[in-house]
C-alpha cells in the first residue's frame, strides 16, 4: 500500500512539472516576434481610416481590426449585426476591390 502512495504522488508530481514545462515553452514561442504576419490592430468604432477612405456598412457596424494587404491594400475587419466581414480596400482609389463573408 506505501508503495501505491508513492507511486500516485511521484505521478502527481510529473504532471505538474510536465504542465508548467508546457507553459513557460508556450509563453516563450508566443513572444518571439513572427515577422512574415502582418500585425491586425484594433481600432474604436468612428476611426477614420487612412488617406479618409469610408466604409459604407449598416448602422451597428463597428472596425474589428486593420491590417495591412500589400500594393497600396489594406484589409479592415468588419463586425456587422448581420455577420462579421473582411473588406479590401484600394487605398489609392479609395474603393472597396473586395469582400469575404466570415461564419457562413
Amino acid at each position: 500500500m506505501r508503495a501505491l502512495k508513492v507511486l500516485v504522488v511521484g505521478m502527481g508530481v510529473l504532471i505538474v512539472v510536465g504542465t508548467v514545462t508546457l507553459v513557460v515553452l508556450v509563453i516563450q514561442r508566443a513572444s518571439k516576434a513572427v515577422p512574415s504576419a502582418p500585425a491586425v490592430v484594433a481600432v474604436p468604432a468612428g476611426t477614420p481610416l487612412p488617406a479618409g477612405l469610408t466604409l459604407s456598412q449598416p448602422a451597428g457596424s463597428r472596425i474589428g481590426g486593420i491590417a495591412p494587404g500589400g500594393e497600396g491594400r489594406i484589409a479592415v475587419w468588419v463586425q456587422r449585426p448581420d455577420g462579421d466581414r473582411v473588406v479590401i480596400l484600394d487605398t489609392r482609389s479609395g474603393q472597396a476591390v473586395g469582400e469575404v463573408r466570415l461564419g457562413e
